[in-house]
């Protein structure tokens, strides 16, 4: 069972990073909620397919689906169903709950921080619980995971309740520059596909196989006590720094781990799953944070033991990396003129293209850097660039 679900799941990642581009981490992360039985929020500017991705993602999986936009003026009989009006004239008070949130499996909630207080009472306690009280009576829900999706970090203090149930947070951006090109080919490839009448995505798995796949993760919550050293002293110091982590979160965080080991295919957690944690701010502030205690952690684990790097994101980031070198090289280098805004363009984008490359701490990454600088150079000493 253990690797027909896994393969599963890897199958319906790769699809998924096939339509959105530089996505890979997102979309694991997406992955590792759902198998860890957890919540994740999307947060980000309109126009970075938040919603896409989370429908996209949903549609692949036989589940129960809700999805819902709120905003302050709606109200609770939209989410968890209108009230039962042959049994209220009974004088029994209760909701029909069909096809809406209290019998969802995978929901998705857009600008969920726009909710007034008697949503976020009730949500409260379905997301962490999974429990509704239906006009005095409390039911079990089947909720597998919820998928909250919002423009900006909830600042009012009545919010912070609802925020700390989705364990990660993950930023939506805009692409780097280097990914334009790539963009506009798939964006371009999309439409025309929805012109033709494109045909919905494979469905992949159904919620069967990752109730099962849970039971198995739980398996893998066996954390070394040197994976557990390193993850306490994590933890500390992302407290140190100011960054909220409560204890039920630090908790939560070994089934992420554990989910994360399950999906890659191996028997236990290792620190390379200590990438988690690069997602638990609580401001965007606090992102750059995380990514300053947890990188350098990350990065000496891959150089002992280069094998455990996950080749398949880093494999699809350095392919686009090196073809959009050689795109700008041909046109800082060919015969035709380049105009100050295109000559702008190349060195924002390659300027990107170095950080990725760093990031990925490979030879052939290292490679790649000697190209971008020595193309650089070329720049300079052209005299197009005062020095």
């Amino acid at each position: 069972m253990t690797q027909a679900t896994v393969q599963k799941l890897r199958g319906l990642a790769r699809s998924l990073e096939g339509q959105f581009l530089g996505k890979q981490e997102t979309i694991r992360l997406m992955v590792l909620s759902v198998l860890a039985g957890e919540h994740i929020a999307l947060i980000g500017p309109p126009g970075t397919a938040k919603s896409a991705l989370v429908r996209s993602f949903a549609k692949m999986i036989d589940s129960q689906y809700f999805e819902y936009l709120l905003t302050r003026f709606t109200e609770p009989n939209e989410l968890f169903g209108p009230v039962d009006i042959p049994a209220f004239r009974q004088g029994t008070y209760r909701r029909r709950t069909e096809q809406m949130l209290p019998q969802a499996e995978i929901v998705f909630l857009d600008e969920i921080f726009k909710s007034n207080s008697a949503i976020l009472n009730a949500l409260l306690t379905l997301l962490n619980e999974r429990k509704f009280n239906n006009g005095g009576t409390v039911v079990d829900v089947p909720l597998l995971s919820v998928f909250g999706a919002s423009n900006e970090v909830p600042a009012d203090e009545s919010l912070q309740a609802i925020f700390d149930r989705f364990l990660l947070r993950v930023r939506s951006e805009h692409l780097d520059a280097y990914h334009f090109q790539e963009l506009v080919a798939r964006g371009v490839a999309l439409e025309l596909e929805r012109f033709g009448g494109r045909r919905g995505p494979e469905v992949y798995l159904s919620t069967a196989d990752l109730r099962e796949a849970q039971r198995e993760v739980a398996e893998r919550m066996n954390i070394s006590d040197e994976l557990m050293a390193t993850y306490k002293s994590l933890v500390f110091q992302i407290r140190a720094e100011g960054v909220s982590l409560s204890d039920r979160r630090v908790v939560k965080l070994l089934k992420l781990m554990a989910a994360s080991a399950y999906f890659d295919g191996r028997p236990a957690a290792d620190v390379s799953d200590l990438f988690i944690l690069k997602h638990v701010w609580n401001s965007l502030e606090q992102a750059e944070i995380l990514d300053g205690i947890v990188a350098p952690v990350l990065d000496a684990w891959f150089r002992a033991h280069p094998d455990s790097r996950r080749a398949g994101a880093m494999e699809v980031g350095l392919d686009a990396l090196l073809t959009e070198i050689q795109r700008i090289k041909s046109s800082l280098t060919g015969s035709a003129p380049v105009s100050d805004l295109q000559l702008f363009a190349h060195l924002r984008a390659l300027g990107e293209i170095k950080a990725a490359l760093q990031s990925l701490a490979t030879d052939p990454a290292r490679k790649a850097l000697q190209d971008v600088d020595q193309l650089l150079e070329h720049v300079f000493r052209s005299g197009r660039i005062a020095g």
